[in-house]
């Protein structure tokens, strides 16, 4: 019976921990993600300031320095001079000048280093430590191949407006864009269930709130695809034009959608058919999260639970609001900023409220 009952204890001393693990795992992970949020609020910036030209070499190991002195400024900047944008935009700028672009895109760069030492090194505290489960040992390793390309590709974007033309690619930036904003979604959405125990990686699913759940899985869906089509606006300077709401050239749907030849290709490089998807994406979105928050009262729901579905249209109300402010006011980067950084948190929520359907009563 002595025995029974100290076999009983051990394991219990062994679940808690293992709780205390998986929430120290879960802990770093939502810094992580917080950093992740930062990056792409910053890289919005460099993109509204036009800043993300200002470096024209790639130096991922090297490149944690900015320059120190007069002679190592002017060599940066001569390096600047053989872009396009400075040849065909900038021609006139001076190296004082040049400095106010160049620190947006080196902060940039630097954060995006630091998230990857953020992530590797707790990483390998935890490997030798030996707290990760190996049930999610794979998902770890699969945010860090995940980070590293994002860093390739945030250089393969840069690319294309140091050839010819002095922009970056809408489709490249778009790319860059969504890997990030899918990294930090994938991220937080396990965050949330290790909050739980490693046990909690697949979730527990309760009948009465599953079609909920679906729902609101298919609404994060549709945020990140706004948000997509959101980077194809910002790519192509598309918020600058048509500012108008609701209507557009005098219209509510305007003439000429679609006029590419051939007429998918206007959903990425015409200005006036990316700008009406994305209202059309936004609006949508609105409207459904209303609708899961007017469905969400036939079911049972906690507290917690209600608090969800309320952050969820609360960030959508705000968000939407955002982005008229933002049009109406033809592109302000101060309220730019604050609508990409709505656009996460939108998504956001909607990770937390299933995340509480799933695990919270």
């Amino acid at each position: 019976m002595t025995n029974d009952i100290n076999t009983i204890l051990v394991h219990e001393d062994a679940d808690v921990t293992r709780m205390s693990h998986a929430r120290a795992i879960s802990a770093w992970l939502f810094v992580v993600c917080g950093m992740i949020l930062g990056m792409i609020v910053l890289g919005g910036l460099t993109r509204l300031t036009h800043s993300g030209l200002s470096m024209v070499h790639w130096q991922p190991v090297t490149g944690w320095l900015p320059p120190l002195n007069d002679a190592e400024w002017n060599a940066v900047f001569d390096a600047y001079k053989g872009s396009p944008e400075f040849t065909k935009v900038n021609y006139d700028m001076t190296v004082d000048g040049f400095k106010g672009i160049f620190w947006l895109e080196f902060i940039h760069r630097l954060l995006g280093r630091t998230v990857g030492v953020a992530f590797f090194l707790p990483f390998l505290f935890f490997m030798f430590k030996g707290w990760i489960d190996r049930r999610i040992a794979p998902s770890l390793v699969f945010f860090f191949v995940l980070g590293a390309l994002q860093g390739g590709m945030g250089w393969f974007m840069v690319k294309s407006g140091l050839v010819d033309h002095p922009d970056v690619s809408q489709y490249r930036l778009t790319a860059h864009l969504g890997l990030a904003v899918f990294i930090y979604a994938v991220m937080l959405r396990f965050a949330f269930r290790l909050r739980r125990g490693y046990d909690a990686v697949r979730p527990m699913l309760y009948e009465d709130v599953s079609l909920l759940r679906k729902r609101l899985l298919f609404l994060a869906v549709l945020i990140f695809i706004t948000i997509l089509s959101g980077g194809f606006v910002a790519g192509l300077d598309a918020g600058l034009t048509y500012n108008t709401f609701p209507f557009m050239d005098g219209k509510l749907i305007p003439d000429q959608l679609y006029d590419g030849d051939p007429f998918f290709i206007s959903a990425f490089e015409d200005i006036l058919t990316v700008q009406f998807n994305h209202r059309i994406l936004a609006l949508s979105t609105l409207l459904i999260v209303v609708l899961i928050w007017l469905m969400s009262f036939g079911v049972d729901l906690s507290q917690r639970q209600r608090r969800g579905m309320m952050s969820l249209i609360l960030a959508s109300v705000a968000q939407v609001s955002l982005g008229i402010t933002t049009l109406l006011l033809v592109v302000p980067v101060s309220v730019a900023s604050l609508h990409q950084f709505g656009a996460i948190i939108l998504l956001s929520a909607a990770i937390y409220a299933v995340y509480t359907l799933e695990w919270s009563r």
